[in-house]
């Protein structure tokens, strides 16, 4: 198992790709906290990795929140103590709007939560893994940050943001043998896939035309971005730090 005894952090672990990348870290070994404001998401999850074996524990998390992740990071390292990786995952989308019709709430929202929720856990992670002079520090960036689509700047510059971020972050952390790197993943089936193409409910006609554009011919399943955490987590990509891995079927091309 290529994540045997190690420990795992995974924010908004309460569904989508959070949800599916703590049962993957599981399935390899680690022992995972599950973090969310969702805390009967957080709960099914705990119950999905405790269904294959794996040992899970639950922290109810805001990662805008300082004293919130300064708290998920000490539940680990009392409950088990070590870090091995940090997925910081947690992320809002937006809806479509025209800049103009962005009210400055929103903007502050997406960027608390998609930028500051990273930075956040780099601050409190990060020397937690310099010490021990090992880890892997995970973020779940967009390929809208890449490839932006119209009615999507906000969103956009915030995973922008972050994959700037973990280029830096990955320059300070390499002296300690701790790696950083992003995952850019395109439209993925998880709840946040209505408000991405602007809908209460998923048009399948406008979800069609928006599959047309991907290569592969299909969306992501939180399963793909799982796989490629796991990877990226592993010994496998021991080389690789400071990159935004696309997984997109194709879609930047």
């Amino acid at each position: 198992m290529r994540l045997e005894n190690q420990v795992a952090v995974v924010t908004g672990g309460g569904s989508g790709i959070g949800a599916a990348t703590a049962v993957a870290f599981a399935r390899e070994g680690a022992r995972i906290v599950v973090a969310d404001v969702n805390e009967a998401g957080a709960k099914k999850t705990v119950e999905h990795v405790e269904k294959v074996g794996g040992q899970a524990l639950l922290v109810r998390a805001d990662v805008t929140r300082a004293a919130d992740t300064q708290a998920t990071v000490e539940q680990a390292l009392t409950t088990w103590g070590r870090l091995d990786v940090y997925f910081a995952n947690a992320g809002v989308p937006q809806w479509k709007s025209e800049v103009e019709d962005v009210d400055e709430a929103t903007f502050d929202r997406i960027f608390a939560v998609n930028v500051k929720g990273v930075w956040l856990g780099a601050k409190y992670a990060l020397p937690v893994m310099k010490k021990q002079r090992r880890g892997v520090f995970l973020v779940t960036a967009s390929t809208a940050a890449l490839r932006p689509r119209l009615g999507s700047q906000t969103y956009a510059a915030s995973k922008g943001a972050v994959v700037t971020l973990t280029k830096a972050l990955a320059l300070e952390a390499a002296p300690y043998g701790v790696r950083v790197v992003a995952i850019a993943p395109v439209a993925t089936h998880t709840p946040m896939l209505s408000p991405f193409m602007n809908e209460q409910e998923v048009d399948h006609q406008g979800l069609a035309r928006y599959i047309a554009t991907i290569p592969l011919g299909r969306l992501n399943e939180p399963d793909d971005i799982a796989s490629t955490a796991v990877f990226l987590a592993s010994s496998d990509a021991a080389m690789i730090t400071g990159t935004c891995v696309e997984v997109d079927g194709g879609r930047c091309i």
